[in-house]
């Protein structure tokens, strides 16, 4: 099941973990009774060996901006057993998504979010999540690469982007990619989707409160990882039926190659050898040879005159470039004189910043110390304060003492009497009038919280209305902005990706300029049908495509410059001059026409990509919705139609359709105007709703302000209430209580009073002396500050004369760049010029050679030349068709060695068919074999685990005093428990639902723990396992899983929970992590 090795055992099995004083006396019967059964369940965890690994406990996590929360961590954990205690809101469950969510998990798996961009909090644009894995043991996953840890760094953008970092110890990253995650996760068998490795609160809940047997069974499944091998056997046995399907198919494959084998071997063998004639062929071919050397002789008279011309004027060209090139050498030395400028004022600021930075320095220390000591001054204040109350509280209760002794007993005790019977009859006043202001409160409280989830669902719809408004206005001004330029209805930056596109081309970086966006290079035959269209093509419309990877990297470069936000998709593809020929697979359609055929399309690259990314040869575009869905789903859809597009944006598939998100089309509509006018009254109705919502929104929070001042109003009275009870109670408790002071008592109080005045006397003295030093540490701070300010203010006034020497700079460097381009203008059209005389020369040159060459070829050919009226042209026409009448009798007998080609390939297609068959068939026998024998394996290791799980359950209920049994019924996969609570006969036996809450508790956590026994994971985390228990369940169960945990000191145990856990007993291996009451936006704290 696991390749993680079993690890050390427990030094003292029968040692039982201390608990609290009053969970001792509460449960002792408990305790006593199962002392002897703890430890047998406490050896059955034991494994032998050594610790052969700790690879991948958790070390530390921290969040950023993760859920509701701005900043918690980091959170060291504990190698062995680790709490995280805190209220409800203070971060437990955001520590557990986000461990799911960082080692792979998806948002679904958490039941915190359908998407990652959930886990962003509100007003973030991204989420951080930093976990530490520790890398040590045999399974350690590359230590020489990564360390004695792996820190696992994700990052999630407000798109529900996900991207990972994986660093070493020292913080360098060291790949970027999912698939080393992976790997490393299933080095250190990390299932974070499997419930026994992380059992989330929904998972428990859902399983507490699951009625069906064959939920538990799954479970059980799932986290044995018995399921997923059923499901791997499952396709191995679909591959294999896909086997046997080919193998069938090429059955009859192999008849028809050993057929056409056959035939060629026949014509092989009839091969017969040809005799060829070509006098005539050859008297032409001289007669054609001197006639093109006399029309090539021809065509250099042009030539020549051309040339000389050239020549003459290329002094022009000379004289234009000389004058820009003295203009430009006068333009880079007056920008050498500012630069210079520019660096002296750069080399001061920089030799006064270092004094700068000590100056500061300097301040902040003096500053430290002034709030140390103001710290202590404050602190002796504090004291002395609280001296001289006590000195005052003394004193007043010296003073009553010994009144008190003074006057007589006797008359107090009548008075004491009737004071007490006047106080009881308050007192039961007091009572009834808080019992009629706790129903009032609870009244309150009941109509506030009712209006606080109205306002959640207030707040939900006008973000989303907000959202609607925002994008309405964006279009909007897409659409305004569209009027003078088309394409800002694509992008707000598409005309300067496009102009920079331009400017690569003309510099030569693209080998062929890429072309986009696609929907701004079609256009509609019928309007109409704009939203269909759309729809359609979705993200093609903005899209661009290359021909080449290395266009693609120059693409991408130019749009990482010019645009903001989400970037259009590149698509590389071979550029051709012709539109596919898509006759043989397109849809043709008597009534309505394809998307190909709606579209005018001039670029065939633009038309070719389509094709091939969206195959619009394929789809129909039917206007009227019923006619579409009658054309696509009432039978037979039409040949090589793969779906259609109504008029309103519907898509309509042979068995399905869906609705379309938009109303109107945006990018390719035809009428600008009209779409403004129709977004600005869509904006309109927005704004009014969006008033309404306000409306209602203002008297909602008038109605729940004054619930909440009727609610403080009662709360006050009641507070008041039960102050006076309070009150009226402690005086009564006095009036029964009194007792004659004693003159002791009086002698004890004025000693006590004197070592207060001698300490008031002493805490003075240090407080004026710390008051002193305050005073002196203030002068000095004073100074460090005001000498540090000064000097930045110099260095600001040196800032301000360099800015305009910048000004400078930055024209004298454009003077210099205009230089340089009317320089290189006319450098280009001179080199252009000599270039076209050389090429000119060349081409004289490479003619006369040819002439030459003519000239020899046609000797060789006829060595005597001869006059010949006829052309070049009539020649080659005579030549072309007796060649083809040759060619004709030549294939009627057929060529040699096409026939012998055709022969071997057919003979290496046959044996190569035959082999084919054999290694297929040898595979399928193979398979069978296999399968067989692992299906056995897989059916023992099922009932061996089902026996463990079995057992380990009876004895964990056995701690309890209860009693069960699980039945598993592996062909209808149903798992059934019964608990018996208490000792009792198995008849009386019942299923974990007539259970309750803290008894079913209890019982899934015997359950989770039977199955922690025959599953291995290097970490296990429990959220809220104890929600439902009363404290003794409670107790039982934190002893169970602290065994349990004790004895497998080599895994991690990390338990979330909502109780205090002060109970629980003083231990190295045990880690208690407390986090801050929930303050939203506060750090959290460690323990």
């Amino acid at each position: 099941m696991s390749k993680r090795g079993s690890t050390s055992a427990v030094e003292n099995p029968n040692k039982r973990i201390r608990s609290s004083p009053n969970d001792e006396e509460e449960g002792s019967d408990v305790v006593e009774s199962d002392q002897e059964e703890d430890s047998t369940l406490s050896n059955r965890f034991l494994c032998a060996g050594e610790v052969v690994s700790d690879a991948g406990l958790v070390e530390s996590i921290t969040l950023k901006n993760f859920m509701c929360h701005s900043h918690l961590g980091p959170f060291a954990f504990g190698s062995n057993v680790n709490f995280v205690v805190g209220n409800n809101g203070s971060g437990k469950s955001a520590i557990l998504t986000a461990l799911i969510v960082a080692l792979g998990g998806n948002a679904q798996a958490t039941n915190r979010g359908s998407s990652l961009k959930g886990f962003v909090k509100e007003g973030e644009s991204s989420a951080d999540v930093s976990i530490t894995l520790r890398n040590k043991g045999k399974d350690a996953y590359k230590p020489d690469v990564y360390g004695p840890s792996v820190v696992v760094d994700l990052r999630i953008t407000r798109e529900g982007l996900r991207t990972y970092k994986l660093r070493n110890k020292s913080g360098q990253v060291i790949s970027t990619k999912k698939e080393e995650l992976l790997s490393i996760l299933d080095s250190f068998n990390i299932q974070v989707n499997n419930p026994v490795s992380i059992l989330t609160q929904e998972m428990s809940k859902h399983f507490l409160h699951s009625k069906g047997e064959g939920d538990k069974y799954k479970f059980f499944m799932k986290a044995t990882q018995l399921q997923q091998m059923k499901d791997d056997f499952i396709h191995i046995k679909t591959t294999k039926h896909i086997t046997e399907d080919r193998f069938a198919q090429n059955r009859d494959c192999l008849k028809d190659l050993k057929r056409k084998y056959l035939e060629k071997e026949d014509r092989y063998k009839s091969l017969a050898s040809i005799s060829e004639m070509q006098t005539q062929l050859e008297e032409l071919q001289k007669q054609m040879a001197w006639a093109l050397v006399s029309e090539m002789e021809k065509e250099l008279e042009p030539m020549k005159d051309k040339l000389q011309c050239d020549r003459r004027a290329t002094e022009k060209f000379d004289e234009k470039v000389d004058e820009w090139k003295n203009k430009v050498e006068q333009a880079e030395q007056k920008l050498k004189h500012i630069q210079d400028q520019l660096e002296e004022i750069t080399q001061q600021v920089g030799e006064l910043q270092p004094k700068c930075a000590e100056l500061k320095a300097e301040a902040q220390k003096r500053n430290k110390l002034l709030k140390s000591c103001e710290l202590g001054v404050h602190r002796c204040r504090t004291n002395l304060g609280d001296l001289e109350k006590d000195k005052v509280q003394l004193s007043s209760r010296l003073k009553d003492l010994s009144l008190s002794i003074s006057q007589t007993v006797d008359a107090e005790g009548q008075l004491r009497t009737e004071r007490v019977a006047q106080i009881q009859t308050e007192l039961d006043n007091l009572e009834h009038q808080s019992s009629t202001l706790s129903q009032q409160i609870d009244q309150y409280q009941h109509s506030c919280s009712r209006m606080k989830e109205e306002q959640g669902k207030m707040r939900k719809e006008f973000d989303v209305l907000r959202r609607s408004i925002e994008a309405n206005k964006r279009t909007l001004d897409t659409m305004m902005a569209s009027r003078s330029n088309r394409l800002r209805r694509f992008g707000d930056q598409m005309p300067e990706l496009l102009g920079g596109i331009e400017e690569a081309h003309r510099k030569g970086l693209f080998k062929h300029t890429p072309r986009g966006p696609l929907g701004y290079l079609i256009s509609l035959k019928d309007p109409e049908l704009a939203l269909a269209v759309e729809v359609c093509l979705k993200s093609l419309l903005r899209a661009f495509t290359c021909d080449n990877y290395e266009d693609e990297k120059v693409l991408k470069s130019i749009m990482a410059k010019v645009l903001r936000g989400p970037r259009p998709t590149i698509i590389t593809s071979q550029f051709l001059p012709r539109v596919h020929d898509t006759r043989r697979r397109a849809v043709n359609h008597p009534d309505y026409p394809s998307v190909l055929q709606a579209l005018d399309i001039e670029d065939p690259v633009v038309a070719n990509c389509l094709i091939d990314h969206r195959g619009i040869e394929c789809i129909l575009l039917i206007k009227n919705r019923t006619e579409a869905r009658r054309v696509m789903q009432g039978g037979t859809p039409p040949a090589h139609c793969t779906q259609a597009f109504s008029k309103d944006g519907d898509q309509i598939y042979p068995n399905r359709s869906y609705s379309a998100d938009q109303s109107r089309a945006n990018c390719l509509s035809g009428d600008v105007e009209e779409e403004i006018v129709h977004l600005q009254r869509e904006l309109e109705n927005q704004n009014a709703q969006e008033a309404r919502f306000m409306q209602r929104k203002k008297k909602l929070d008038e109605d729940l302000k004054q619930n909440e001042g009727l609610l403080r109003r009662a709360s006050m009275e009641q507070k008041s209430t039960n102050d006076k009870v309070t009150k009226l109670q402690l005086e009564l408790t006095d009036l029964k209580n009194v007792e004659e002071p004693q003159s002791d008592d009086v002698r004890l109080l004025e000693e006590d009073l004197q070592e207060i005045v001698e300490k008031i006397s002493s805490k003075r003295s240090e407080f004026e002396e710390a008051k002193a030093q305050m005073a002196i540490l203030k002068d000095d701070y004073e100074k460090a500050e005001q000498e540090c300010r000064q000097h930045k203010d110099r260095i600001s006034t040196i800032v301000e004369e360099a800015d305009s020497v910048k000004d400078e700079l930055s024209k004298a460097d454009q003077e210099v760049m205009k230089c340089k381009h009317h320089k290189k203008h006319y450098d280009e059209k001179r080199n252009a010029h000599l270039a076209g005389i050389k090429n000119l020369e060349a081409q004289l040159k490479r003619k006369e050679e040819e002439v030459e060459a003519s000239v020899a070829k046609a000797t060789q050919i006829s060595p005597d030349r001869s006059e010949v009226s006829r052309t070049a042209k009539s020649l080659d026409s005579e030549i072309n068709r007796l060649k083809v009448k040759i060619s004709t009798q030549q294939e009627q007998q057929e060529d040699r060695e096409e026939v012998v080609r055709q022969f071997h390939e057919a003979l290496e297609s046959y044996r190569n068919m035959s082999q084919q068959m054999k290694n297929l068939n040898s595979f399928i026998k193979c398979l069978d074999s296999v399968m067989i024998h692992r299906l056995q394996i897989y059916a023992d290791l099922r009932q061996f685990l089902s026996a463990r799980c079995k057992y380990y359950f009876n004895s964990m209920l056995a701690q309890r005093g209860y009693s069960g049994s699980m039945t598993f019924d592996h062909k209808n996969e149903t798992l059934s428990i019964s608990v018996q609570p208490g000792q009792g006969s198995k008849a009386d036996l019942s299923d974990m639902r007539s259970l309750s809450g803290g008894e079913r508790s209890f019982s899934t956590v015997c359950f989770v723990l039977s199955l922690w026994a025959i599953t291995e994971a290097p970490f296990r985390c429990l959220d809220e396992f104890d929600v439902y228990m009363d404290m003794v369940n409670r107790r039982i169960s934190m002893d169970m899983m602290l065994k349990v945990a004790a004895s497998q000191r080599y895994r991690q145990f990390i338990f979330l929970t909502p109780q205090n856990m002060s109970s629980l007993p003083t231990s190295s291996i045990i880690r208690i992590l407390r986090l801050k009451d929930p303050d939203r936006g506060q750090a959290d704290s460690q323990s």
